[in-house]
């Protein structure tokens, strides 16, 4: 498969990352980036074929989503003009058989469940015949060669290691216009097919490749540009880590459109394509799907946040690394229904079904924190009072098999939404956003555990109904979130915890199922804070913009913004740079 053409490679409004960094926006940037030294970052395939001319044999893997046959087009033009004519080895010649493939990953698939699966336990060379890939060694000796496609870092031999990265959101759009496979596939299937296959599948097997060879790579290549490419040399980005973890950290944000969407990110945020039907969600922090953006020069380049947790995680998560390892436990994202629709009526797994069903280690522990709402916002949050499983289970049923509307205050109590109010969802919580919220989701990472129950009898954007998970939710519920018990129990009443002349941290008790909890600063002027040991996960939620300080350097960060702090920050400021207070939500591990 050969792709060359920009509209045939991506499907979607969103732009590509640019090449390099236009002048700092006023707010909100969305090409957020971390500046190393200057020099690093090179540009395009002739400077790529340069640096390869020299070495006899190389391997250039790279990710699912790398459209490798359009880098070998690309690299042959360059080396040409080297006067190079490299033996290029295709390692999908050494995998299995889409058959035994097929088989292999069949168990983690989910059947015809149309959303979930079970994260796979295999690994990148279950996918491949050893005998094979000795075979490509010992068969292709004629300098000088290059084993090319996803895995050709398995192939026995000595040579310098090219990797391919390319970001989540990338990916996504490429498999929307037919453009990329999935791991071990011959032709494309639907997005929505491939994206569960991806999610449980290709995504697991692929970090865990990374995570093996990450001080093996020689160059890193950021391949997600459909036209040109940006580059770096392996020692000299692990050596930029070091930096980067001892600031603060802002990860590329992402943003889609949903069949509830709504205007705000649309009018408030610049640079976005705002001929788009709405935006429903801003990836702020889903680091499974985020990058960071290092520039050098002026040029920039993406890596997965997975590298940096792959190469750091003790240095990020400090004494929470023992229990989560690589895995990032918090998140933070918006939910966008500003003149929109309501979000479906859902809940999330409880920690026991999520581990035998799904493979995760932790389970999805929302809140919704109110950034900003309209007049008459809502959110949907617990049951009324004495409603039973059968009687809810009936009414939704009926309404899916009839077609027929649920009066779902009768069932499912609803709040008015207060700006900057936090609700709090535990695993198994019957919920949902009204229309005209934009809320701040703080969470556990997991992301895509929800189970839609009541959807307004709403089609997705494509025309088509979206899937209801009835009875998983019903297996997950917990009906005693039920009465007053919600609005005492499941509405955060925050509390001064400490303040100063120029400062004010108030709590923001989470429920006890959540591993994280909340705080909230009020600063007039500036805020010294530790990280005791452990990430943590801020936004400015109100004020113009704010500077964050750390022994090895400051950034500004605009309204609406996330960023991180590792735990080896040790300790930073935040200076209020507004006329009027700002306030900041932090969120870290109990």
């Amino acid at each position: 498969m050969s792709v060359t053409q920009r509209e045939e490679i991506r499907k979607t409004q969103q732009y590509e990352l640019p090449v390099k960094k236009e002048d700092t926006p006023s707010s909100y940037d969305i090409y957020p980036t971390h500046e190393i030294d200057a020099g690093l970052i090179a540009e395009g395939y002739e400077s790529l074929a340069e640096e390869l001319a020299d070495h006899s044999c190389i391997m250039i893997d790279g990710y699912v989503g790398i459209v490798f046959e359009d880098i070998r087009q690309q690299l042959d033009g360059a080396f040409e003009s080297l006067g190079i004519r490299p033996k290029w080895v295709d390692v999908k010649d050494a995998m299995l058989s889409e058959e035994e493939i097929n088989a292999q990953i069949e168990p983690f698939l989910g059947g015809d469940d149309p959303v979930f699966g079970k994260l796979t336990n295999l690994e990148l060379a279950d996918f491949f015949s050893q005998e094979q890939l000795s075979a490509l060694a010992s068969e292709n000796t004629v300098e000088p060669v290059i084993f090319y496609g996803v895995g050709a870092s398995l192939v026995p031999m000595n040579g310098l290691t090219v990797y391919f990265e390319i970001s989540k959101n990338e990916i996504q759009f490429r498999s929307r216009a037919g453009a990329v496979l999935n791991l071990g596939a011959s032709k494309p299937a639907n997005p929505k097919v491939m994206y569960k296959r991806f999610y449980f599948v290709d995504w697991v097997v692929l970090n865990k490749h990374k995570q093996k060879i990450k001080n093996e790579v020689d160059l890193l290549v950021d391949g997600q540009r459909s036209e040109t490419i940006t580059w770096i040399k392996g020692n000299d980005w692990r050596q930029t880590l070091s930096k980067i973890l001892e600031q603060p950290i802002r990860v590329r944000p992402w943003f889609e459109p949903g069949a509830w969407g709504g205007t705000w990110i649309k009018d408030k945020i610049d640079g976005l394509e705002k001929d788009v039907v709405n935006y429903a969600w801003s990836f702020e922090l889903i680091v499974p799907e985020n990058g960071v953006i290092i520039e050098s020069s002026g040029l920039m380049l993406e890596y997965s946040f997975d590298f940096l947790m792959f190469m750091a995680g003790q240095k990020m998560l400090g004494s929470d690394y023992d229990q989560y390892g690589f895995e990032f436990p918090i998140r933070f994202d918006f939910l966008d229904t500003f003149d929109g629709g309501n979000l479906s009526i859902q809940c999330h797994p409880q920690l026991d079904y999520m581990k035998e069903h799904f493979g995760e280690n932790i389970t999805q522990e929302e809140t919704y924190y109110i950034l900003d709402c309209q007049k008459d916002a809502k959110v949907y949050l617990g049951f009324q009072e004495g409603i039973t499983p059968e009687a809810f289970q009936e009414a939704l049923v009926t309404s899916k098999e009839k077609k027929e509307e649920i009066e779902i205050g009768n069932y499912v109590q609803v709040f008015d939404a207060e700006k900057h109010g936090l609700y709090l969802i535990p695993p198994g919580t019957i919920h949902g956003s009204g229309t005209d919220n934009l809320v701040l989701e703080i969470s556990s990472t997991p992301y895509i555990y929800t189970f839609k129950m009541y959807d307004w009898l709403r089609l997705d954007l494509d025309g088509n109904p979206r899937p209801l998970n009835i009875e998983r939710g019903m297996e997950n519920l917990v009906f005693e979130r039920s009465g007053a018990r919600v609005a005492d129990e499941l509405i955060a009443k925050p509390y001064l915890l400490e303040e100063t002349e120029n400062w004010q941290c108030y709590h923001l008790p989470t429920h006890e199922k959540h591993l994280y909890d909340v705080y909230r600063y009020v600063i007039q002027s500036e805020v010294t804070l530790q990280t005791k040991d452990k990430v943590h996960v801020l936004s400015l939620v109100e004020g113009e913009e704010i500077r964050v300080t750390t022994k090895h350097g400051s950034k500004i960060f605009k309204y609406a913004e996330t960023f991180v702090i590792p735990a080896a920050t040790d300790e930073y400021v935040i200076e209020n740079l507004s006329q009027k207070p700002a306030m900041v939500v932090k969120a870290f591990i109990k």
